[in-house]
């Protein structure tokens, strides 16, 4: 009987964190620190709910592979939840024949869900107790944590394309740098060549008064 009374417990556990979507060892760790009115987590029950969430991926993927009808996320919540437990209790749990894991889930589901789900449930966990040596872990790869030596890489500036992108504005200076030593010389020749007109312009006028000036000085000598 206490063994049912925390699976119980560890089903209302699991289906509360599952409709929140809240993480299922943060949820655990509520429930034991403030139980409220209730009696605190039965130590068995504690012991499936960090078992169900260590292995749920593998556990998940087993029940998606055996179930005929519904894939885990299609599932009413309180059916998966209870196929969860009596999986882990089938593939992880030696203490526990899978016939009595088996017939604690259709208690829990003949109790807390509808008509259909415990042939729906036996199916399903028949043919995990069947093929339970054949179910492969699912393994989550940790990732290292990166030495110093490896972050100052990441930071050393040394992609080549921000090498390259260096030296082409190098390059652009050096090729801006000539029109503008062009455009320089172009204007000291308008300058140049503005001076020679305004020379020219003055001995034209130069030019201009003399002939004037010869052309008064005839007028008058015919005048006279």
């Amino acid at each position: 009987m206490a063994r049912s009374t925390a699976r119980k417990r560890a089903l209302n556990t699991l289906y509360e964190a599952d409709e929140k979507g809240q993480e299922i060892l943060s949820l655990l760790a509520e429930r034991i620190d403030h139980p409220g009115a209730q009696t605190p987590l039965p130590e068995y029950a504690i012991e499936i709910i960090r078992g169900v969430e260590e292995h749920r991926r593998t556990i998940d993927s087993a029940l998606n592979q055996f179930s005929q009808l519904w894939k885990v996320r299609r599932m009413a919540v309180v059916d998966r939840n209870i196929l969860r437990i009596a999986t882990w209790e089938i593939k992880y749990n030696p203490e526990v024949p899978s016939k009595v894991a088996i017939d604690e889930a259709l208690s829990l589901a003949k109790t807390l869900s509808d008509a259909e789900s415990p042939s729906f449930i036996h199916g399903v966990l028949s043919a995990i107790d069947d093929h339970k040596d054949e179910i492969e872990e699912i393994v989550i790869p940790v990732a290292e944590p990166e030495s110093p030596e490896q972050e100052h890489a990441e930071q050393a500036p040394s992609d080549p394309d921000v090498r390259d992108g260096a030296d082409d504005e190098g390059e652009r200076d050096e090729h801006n740098s000539a029109p503008v030593a062009e455009l320089k010389s172009e204007e000291d020749r308008v300058s140049d060549d503005g001076a020679g007109i305004d020379s020219e312009a003055g001995e034209q006028a130069e030019t201009s008064a003399d002939s004037t000036d010869v052309a008064i000085e005839e007028r008058s000598d015919t005048e006279e």
